[in-house]
């Protein structure tokens, strides 16, 4: 296990003596309106302190830009808070995914996060405080207040893309009070992990939070490993009594072993593997350096109008290199490689003007929004060649030191792109009675990409697409605990693909993938606290590339996903929490594609999954958790041709307070030692799922 870096130490040190010297110099008593939601009237806003935080959000500005009660939006949303987090020890998105009904996470080939929603895989539709943050990297949850996935077409809200969903991320901002907590997590399998979280009010209107972490990982699997650290200070400001600006940075490094799993054989993944490494780790790696910083400002025009404007700057370094398994002939291992560089740097601004009003007589909410951003990017994969046949490895011992050359070849990527993004949005929220509400809007986006070929040809690319994205959903409320709504909604997907990696002559002619989301549901809080989610949908992904019987590329392929959704997440009581889930699903290609015939299955979509997790505090000291894991049988690619088992694992934790502000908590995952295998990226990159895996940790809060 490495040394933590210098910096890291000296961060770690830094934040743990300067805590009391910031406390000591604070004003004894700081203004609350640092946390206020409704920033025109902070005598309003209640701090709560010595009682956990419930599962879940009652209220969200993500889904529609307004803050709305999660009851009152007609979309499927899943909410994993802070609290929740903590109690399962979450460490990345993926695992948050197996909470949420209809997600499947994918392995991202061992350098990013990867996930299908509904049917339908994605590596960019992730978002951090409602704006795009696209780039292949493996995120962290150290410094987030609470992760949302929104399931069904979203592009009137996000844009481009989130056709089967998105998963935004809520960071944590400055506080009204002090608050200092701190984390060591050690794991059986050897790795350690550090948090800090301390909030500071340097005056009566200016807040300080910082969240720092380090981790040292090690797995089960043989030869694999991780190290991770990230910085995030930010600073809450209020410039009078309408006006709050957020300030915040974040810088975040991750490098790790790129671990591709086990290929499969007679239509399985291959037993007897689960630790063994296949191809040569010290060749396979992983490197991204992320610096984020935004800006935010909420301004209170006139009583029931609002002004809010963000702004996201965003540079990323992104490395990976990979000695994989490709296939197996017989008894041996054929192995492949190759890396790829993908820089790219964001810029994003959102200005929102919210009113609420009534106008004839109907109690609505209007949101105007203009949204700007521009993304460039370097892309650079070179592939690998073996010498003296060491692309070939006897599949008794596949782990290897390889005599690996890398170079580009003809069909590498080697570009640059730049693309412009400018939309105008407009949504109404009518309550037209306490018992119906409608929310209608639509979007328009100008999407132009622009791609230098840096290869032999010089070629220069450009596609220019102008997208509607409507959205309308109707709400019933028979009662005021149960909501009853139907919905439609519509996404596009640029034919460059979500990461834009290039164009072609071809495909720069090519029209948008669309997706047409429908969706009827119901929202329900059969005791105070607790909510009951459900819903049926219809998801159909159009324009999908096919070819026709003189082999030119046409768009008439498709896709369709259906299934249901129910969900249930916050409090049953005040010592009982849990956060459940279930999922019925059917993907299926529906019209040949290039990728498949018609009839074939969309890969990781099981037909049944199920994930269940409570926590129950039996006295003020003492807690207990209980969380399951189930899914039917899927299949690992689009081929059809391997199966991933079904499964069923089980996870336990204790809790317990040694004295005021410590707390110990074990966690065991898979306590049954269950034998799976959760997702892959394809029929011989398969993921086996961990053993039995023990994590202890003590939390400092004062």
């Amino acid at each position: 296990m490495a040394t933590p870096t210098p910096r890291i130490a000296a961060f770690l040190l830094l934040a743990t003596t300067a805590a009391p010297a910031l406390a000591q110099a604070a004003p004894a008593d700081p203004a609350p309106s640092i946390d206020g939601v409704e920033l025109a009237d902070a005598s309003e806003v209640i701090v709560v302190t010595g009682q956990r935080e419930e599962y879940g959000v009652r209220t969200t500005a993500t889904a529609t830009k307004t803050d709305t009660p999660v009851k009152d939006i007609p979309q499927a949303l899943t909410v994993i808070s802070e609290s929740q987090i903590e109690d399962q020890q979450l460490r990345s998105i993926a695992d948050l995914l197996y909470f949420v009904p209809g997600a499947t996470p994918g392995t991202g080939e061992a350098n990013r996060d990867q996930f299908t929603l509904r049917g339908n895989n994605t590596t960019a539709d992730l978002f951090v405080d409602g704006i795009r943050d696209d780039v292949q990297y493996f995120r962290d949850l150290y410094n987030v207040d609470r992760v949302e996935v929104l399931r069904g077409s979203n592009a009137m809200i996000f844009g481009r893309g989130g056709g089967g969903g998105i998963v935004n991320r809520v960071t944590k901002r400055s506080t009204a009070g002090p608050m200092r907590e701190f984390a060591l997590s050690a794991a059986s399998d050897g790795g350690i992990r550090l948090t800090g979280d301390v909030a500071q009010p340097l005056s009566s209107a200016v807040g300080l939070r910082v969240n720092a972490m380090y981790e040292d990982g090690d797995s089960f699997r043989r030869h694999v490993d991780l190290e991770r650290y990230g910085i995030n200070p930010t600073l809450g400001i209020v410039a009078g009594p309408n006006t709050r600006i957020d300030v915040s940075f974040e810088h975040f490094h991750d490098r790790r072993t790129t671990d591709r799993g086990v290929p499969s054989r007679d239509g399985r993944p291959i037993g007897g593997f689960d630790r063994v490494f296949f191809g040569d780790p010290e060749l396979s790696f992983s490197r991204a350096d992320v610096n984020l910083g935004t800006l935010a400002i909420e301004h209170q025009l006139a009583d029931g109008l609002t002004l809010r404007n963000r702004t996201l700057v965003a540079d990323y370094d992104k490395f990976y290199q990979n000695i994989y398994p490709s296939r197996l002939d017989g008894d041996e291992v054929v192995l492949g490689a190759y890396n790829s560089r993908n820089d790219r740097t964001n810029l994003f601004n959102q200005t929102d003007l919210i009113w609420t009003n009534r106008l004839g007589g109907v109690d609505q909410t209007i949101l105007l929004g203009v949204e700007v951003g521009r993304q460039k990017s370097r892309n650079l994969r070179k592939s690998g060649t073996f010498f003296l046949g060491d692309d070939r490895v006897p599949l008794t011992d596949p782990t290897t030191d390889a005599d690996v050359s890398f170079a580009p070849s003809a069909s590498d990527a080697n570009n640059r792109t730049r693309a412009t993004i400018a939309a105008l949005y407009v949504q109404d929220q009518l309550r037209i009675s306490p018992q119906f509400e409608i929310v209608a809007g639509v979007r328009f986006d100008s999407f132009t990409l622009k791609v230098d070929d840096l290869r032999a040809t010089g070629a220069k690319f450009e596609r220019s697409d102008t997208l509607l994205s409507p959205r309308l959903g109707v709400i019933f409320k028979p009662r005021p605990n149960l909501s009853l709504y139907a919905s439609f909604s519509r996404s596009f997907l640029p034919q460059s693909g979500d990461q834009f990696s290039g164009l072609t002559a071809v495909t720069g002619q090519l029209k948008p993938e669309r997706f047409d989301n429908y969706e009827v549901g119901a929202k329900w809080e059969p005791v105070a606290g607790l909510l009951a989610t459900g819903a049926v949908y219809q998801l159909d992904r159009t324009n999908t590339q096919s070819r026709d019987d003189q082999d030119r590329i046409v768009l008439t392929g498709a896709q369709r996903s259906r299934g249901i959704e129910l969900g249930l997440e916050r409090s049953v009581s005040d010592r009982w929490q849990v956060s459940a889930g279930y999922a019925l699903q059917d993907a299926e290609i529906t019209d040949s594609t290039s990728a498949a015939p018609a009839g074939r299955k969309v890969p990781l979509v099981p037909r049944h999954s199920l994930s269940l997790w409570n926590r129950y505090d039996v006295t003020h000291k003492l807690g207990l958790g209980l969380g399951v894991v189930a899914r039917t049988r899927s299949y690992a690619s689009i081929s059809n041709q391997v199966k991933l088992p079904g499964y069923t694992r089980v996870d336990v934790a204790g809790f317990y307070k040694l004295a005021k502000g410590v707390e110990a908590q074990v966690n065991v995952e898979n306590i049954f030692g269950a034998d799976y295998f959760p997702t892959a990226h394809n029929d011989n990159n398969i993921a086996p799922g961990a053993p039995t895996t023990a994590r202890a940790s003590l939390r400092f809060g004062f």
